[in-house]
């Protein structure tokens, strides 16, 4: 009887060190030969890459008036029509024009015509679809001429008088885009589509199911 008391504390002992554990993890069975393994989408170079977007700069550009008068060349309609389509006049922001003469007549005649050039480019964008209250004209005349009005001797410089009658536009641009107005990366498209995409039931390993 003592013997069979004594041998009890072994015998729980024993019970103890049979306890169920938990089955090894399955090991993943090897490919076939010459079966490439799958690649992750989630690659180390494109999730660190990122797409640069080039900052949109200020726009200048000059409307010549070389024949004088105050209708639009022909070459300056080209102008027009494409920088309408500019990233810049896309932002929506102000238009700023400034009209120039050249020093033929009075400063009250030379400001009158650089006046009418610059009204003539504002209507010509207004009927183009550019709303009137982004532009702002100033017409200056004379007082600030790109070349030289007169020749050393002192007779006019016609090429000089020709720069000279023109009409300045000037487009400001707002800052750098935020996060939610600029395109996103690559990497940012990756993770995102890895977040949205359908997740399948994670299996269970066998002998570990929980019954009701």
């Amino acid at each position: 009887m003592k013997a069979a008391i004594a041998c009890l504390p072994l015998v729980l002992l024993a019970a103890c060190d049979r306890s169920p554990q938990a089955p090894p993890e399955p090991t993943p069975s090897p490919l076939p030969p010459g079966e490439p393994a799958q690649a992750s989408i989630m690659r180390p170079d494109l999730a660190t890459a990122k797409r640069e977007v080039a900052p949109v700069e200020p726009l200048e550009l000059t409307i010549g008036f070389p024949d004088g008068g105050s209708e639009i060349p022909e070459e300056g309609l080209a102008q027009l029509e494409k920088f309408l389509t500019s990233p810049q006049v896309a932002q929506g922001g102000p238009i700023q024009l400034g009209a120039h003469s050249d020093s033929a007549g009075t400063d009250t005649a030379n400001v009158a015509a650089s006046k009418k050039r610059g009204e003539a480019v504002v209507n010509w964008l207004v009927e183009h679809g550019i709303a009137k209250d982004r532009l702002t004209l100033v017409a200056f005349g004379e007082q600030n001429p790109v070349k030289p009005n007169a020749l050393p001797d002192g007779s006019p410089d016609e090429a000089g008088r020709a720069a000279n009658r023109r009409v300045e536009i000037h487009v400001p641009v707002a800052n750098a885009p935020s996060a939610e107005q600029r395109e996103p990366t690559l990497a940012e498209e990756i993770v995102e589509e890895t977040e949205t995409a359908p997740r399948s039931p994670k299996p269970t390993a066998p002998g570990t199911e929980k019954s009701d």
